[in-house]
């Protein structure tokens, strides 16, 4: 597994810049992550991204320019010793060919995976029953937030809709009463032939597959792959059994036709969006 070649040469003001810029952008993103950490405080919704994914928000803030990318003057700069690194004379660079040998087998995975995802055509019918399926029938729950409609409504709410997850990180938090309503099985095994771009969670997921794909991504990709996911997150939380207007959010009534055809149509426009982002990480992979 090689990288595609897109040698540029960047000077260090201009490389300078493009780090600063992206810093910036990070702190933006983080900064109610870490004003909350240092005081105690939990988010239901934004706080996601940084514990289903074991992520700290310092890793976001570093930008890397991708590989094939000549950073001049960046030799005596920290980033030079950086893993993955490596100088000549007073420039550095990514090591893409160091990196692609010892991590073949994981990018070989996150290209089959997000080039199987990005051909299959997206399914819109799932209505976002994962998270109401993760409390069915269960007196306690993950989130601090109450269940919207009480446990019996939101029961019936999943006896009378089909559950199609095609999502195995979403399907294995179903509770066990769960399990059997879904007509999918999707298992880690069958991942690469069950995810389509349809699904919030496949979605969201991009942002896991950038941060493991490294150095070798732009700076400006780990960031809008974190974006993406913060925004499908919060359909995600606003479509689930969960009150959250201590929090200022609406529902998505999902369990009605009119909440139904709004996740529908915000759906799409993630399903657009996660598209696009594979599209770029495909291209940097052969």
């Amino acid at each position: 597994m090689q990288l595609t070649d897109l040698t540029r040469v960047l000077e260090t003001a201009d490389w300078r810049s493009l780090e600063q810029a992206h810093e910036e952008r990070a702190d933006a993103f983080t900064l109610g992550r870490r004003e909350r950490a240092a005081i105690g405080q939990v988010h239901p919704v934004d706080d996601f991204l940084f514990t289903y994914y074991p992520f700290r928000p310092g890793l976001l803030r570093r930008w890397h320019p991708g590989a094939g990318v000549l950073l001049q003057g960046a030799a005596g700069q920290p980033r030079a010793s950086w893993k993955w690194y490596r100088s000549e004379g007073g420039a550095s660079q990514v090591d893409a060919a160091a990196f692609c040998e010892k991590n073949e087998r994981v990018l070989r995975f996150i290209r089959t995976l997000l080039a199987a995802t990005r051909q299959r055509p997206a399914h819109f019918g799932c209505f976002g029953l994962h998270e109401w399926a993760m409390v069915y029938r269960q007196g306690e729950h993950r989130h601090v937030a109450p269940l919207r409609l009480g446990q019996a409504d939101t029961d019936a709410v999943v006896d009378g809709n089909r559950i199609g997850c095609s999502h195995f990180d979403a399907f294995r938090f179903f509770t066990p009463a769960a399990l059997p309503l879904n007509q999918l099985q999707p298992s880690r095994e069958n991942q690469p032939m069950m995810e389509q771009p349809g699904c919030l969670h496949a979605g969201m997921d991009i942002y896991k597959w950038v941060i493991k794909l490294g150095p070798l991504v732009p700076g400006e990709v780990l960031l809008d792959s974190f974006e993406l996911a913060r925004d499908i997150r919060q359909l995600d939380m606003e479509a689930s059994p969960y009150d959250l207007a201590e929090w200022g959010y609406e529902p998505v009534e999902v369990e009605t036709a009119g909440g139904k055809a709004e996740y529908v149509r915000r759906q799409r426009g993630f399903t657009e969006r996660s598209n696009a982002l594979r599209d770029r990480v495909l291209g940097l992979l052969v």
